[in-house]
């Protein structure tokens, strides 16, 4: 059983095809209040750099919605700094994902708690993993782009296992 209980640290409470699919009126009416949400293949493909006019709608949707929001990012680059600038949102940045810190430094920055906060990302080993160590609701979307780092596309490898198990699951 233990071994179980340690495989759902893995598992989303949520999975969505994009961040378009989400539906926030769910989550607002659990009590979310807060997102943080990964950059690099979650909002914008890894290898671009240009910010959509969906997506900037999509957040001026979560911001008319009543959502904070903070980019939490494990990237160093000077283009999520850029990113974020021009959404206008504050960010974490070199985040150490999984780690715990990030997240609640993201929180704190939102004025938030575990029950109001939700994680969006598109990594399992990352974003999933480190939001329900922390507590938080977890929603794991499909990678905008296959451009991954050497160390990502073999944890990409390990995430299909994952993912399978969870569909067969449900």
């Amino acid at each position: 059983m233990a071994n179980f209980e340690f495989i759902e640290k893995f598992y989303p409470d949520r999975y969505y095809d994009s961040i378009f699919d989400i539906d926030f009126d769910l989550l607002k009416g659990n009590g979310i209040r807060g997102l943080l949400i990964d950059l690099d293949n979650t909002i914008i493909p890894r290898d671009e750099d240009e910010v959509s006019e969906d997506l900037r709608y999509w957040f001026l949707n979560l911001s008319k919605k009543g959502f904070k929001v903070c980019i939490v990012s494990n990237n160093w680059k000077s283009r999520v700094s850029e990113i974020a600038e021009e959404l206008g949102l504050p960010l974490i940045a070199r985040a150490v994902k999984p780690k715990k810190r990030a997240f609640e430094q993201g929180m704190k920055l939102l004025k938030t708690n575990k029950n109001q906060t939700a994680v969006i990302g598109d990594q399992v080993f990352t974003d999933v993993f480190g939001g329900n160590r922390t507590g938080l609701f977890t929603i794991l979307v499909v990678p905008l782009s296959d451009c991954d780092l050497f160390y990502t596309k073999f944890l990409r490898k390990l995430e299909r296992i994952i993912l399978k198990r969870i569909r067969k699951e449900k």
